[in-house]
């Protein structure tokens, strides 16, 4: 079903009929009321589309969509937990996962799944990250993420460069490959001097060749991952529940003294340049439409909002091809919950589902503010968006030619950006050498071994 062919009228009336035709389900204790919380606006617009829906299905239900800043979210979801008033569904990251289930936060859903015969077929990323250790299913993909090489492409032509040329950037550990050399190239100084050129002032660059890669997160998702794995590094021992993520593995070192070395050529800017107190201050669609930089790897996430940058067309090409040829993109997926203290757990469950329907998922998805998990509903996304001017081709071809590497499902997540973070920002400081990493790693042990 392409959704940009539907009127308004006609997207509600079709998923009214199609929440209609699901399951049915009663709420209990203080009435017919679903309240879901999300920490992303634009998806709780996108949502809202499915909520009005639902409601018009179910009469006298109520579904209550609330949105809190990340920075808020899981204190105030923590908060609940311990009070008694969580919401009875919510957006989760696996970065919690392991902590609230083993609190037994979380309702298991295999029974609700087999009694409705909820295919989880359905979704092509994402079901395994929400299976926890007690082999019980958690949580529903709610979407998938990958990362592309935005670029403004004024500044490649002005480089003598075309998108077929950033397509196909290759890259390896030693010499950077032709992504070090084009990121050198489109590096200019403030006199006008590019980075390949004789005089190149380094500690006064006007734009940056490429965004920044160094990152203080221990997973760097939408910057170096992209980069380290092309060489077969993996982040850790297992793909499930592993007990250390391999920072000491000298490709992994070798990797990420180059990402170091970029910055310190002024090929790309070092952590703290575009921030005020911490905080940062120009965010990357903003550093490539102001021209800061020329490229910026970022989250797909952000497609839709490099489109809009005004007075600049951005190009979206793939991530590097490494030395064995072949691309790596780390892909994460949040996941639906459903709190274990609900008293709506059968309403409940019929919203969680819903939201886990292709109809509801192509409704939402044709926002283009996020990545709809199942096949049919992420081309209907990429179809409307295409239909307002972006190309989402690069990653729909990720998600169908292996490109994508799922992100490792892990515990204790908080407690490991709070052991990892001060070391990866002392490392890309210069304030710690290589014989930081085998530090991280064993911190990595250390916090892993905690239940």
């Amino acid at each position: 079903m392409k959704l940009r062919t539907l009127t308004a009228a006609g997207l509600a009336a079709t998923l009214g009929a199609l929440v209609a035709a699901c399951g049915g389900g009663s709420a209990n204790g203080s009435g017919n009321t679903v309240n879901w919380w999300t920490w992303d606006d634009k998806q709780a617009a996108a949502y809202q589309t499915c909520a009005s829906a639902f409601e018009k299905a179910n009469p006298g239900t109520t579904v209550k969509v609330t949105q809190y800043n990340v920075d808020d979210y899981f204190t105030k979801l923590t908060a609940g937990f311990v009070g008694g008033t969580a919401p009875d569904a919510f957006q989760n990251s696996v970065q919690y996962f392991q902590a609230y289930a083993s609190q037994h936060q979380l309702l298991p859903l295999d029974d609700l799944i087999a009694r409705d015969k909820f295919d989880l077929k359905r979704f092509s990323v994402g079901v395994d990250a929400w299976k926890f250790t007690d082999g019980k299913q958690y949580g529903l993909p709610l979407d998938w993420s990958a990362t592309g090489l935005y670029y403004n492409t004024d500044a490649i032509t002005k480089a003598g460069y075309t998108p077929a040329d950033i397509a196909k950037l290759t890259w390896n550990p030693d010499d950077g490959g032709t992504f070090e050399k084009v990121a050198a190239h489109l590096s200019v100084d403030k006199n006008g001097v590019r980075g390949d050129q004789p005089g190149f002032d380094k500690d006064h660059v006007a734009t940056y060749g490429t965004g920044q890669l160094a990152s203080r997160d221990f997973i760097g998702e939408s910057t170096w991952s992209s980069f380290a794995m092309t060489t077969g590094w993996r982040m850790a021992d297992k793909q499930s529940w592993p007990t250390t993520f391999t920072y000491d593995d000298p490709v992994f070192a070798k990797t990420l003294s180059w990402v170091r070395s970029l910055a310190d050529r002024g090929f790309a800017p070092k952590i703290g340049t575009f921030t005020t107190g911490g905080q940062a201050s120009i965010s990357d669609t903003d550093l490539l439409g102001s021209g800061k930089v020329a490229m910026e790897t970022a989250g797909s996430w952000t497609a839709g909002t490099f489109a809009k940058l005004p007075g600049v067309k951005v190009g979206i090409a793939p991530t590097v091809l490494g030395p064995s040829g072949k691309r790596a993109v780390l892909s994460n997926s949040n996941g639906n919950n459903v709190w274990a203290g609900t008293k709506n757990p059968d309403l409940t469950w019929k919203w969680v589902s819903y939201l886990g329907s292709p109809e509801c998922q192509s409704a939402a998805g044709a926002s283009g503010t996020f990545f709809p998990s199942i096949p049919a509903s992420m081309d209907a996304a990429a179809a409307a968006m295409k239909g307002q001017g972006v190309d989402l081709s690069v990653f729909t071809s990720m998600l169908k030619d292996g490109t994508l590497v799922p992100a490792v499902v892990y515990g204790n997540g908080a407690a490991l950006q709070d052991a990892e973070r001060p070391l990866f920002e002392a490392y890309f400081a210069h304030q710690r050498d290589d014989d930081v990493f085998a530090e991280m790693a064993r911190k990595s042990r250390d916090v892993l071994a905690k239940q």
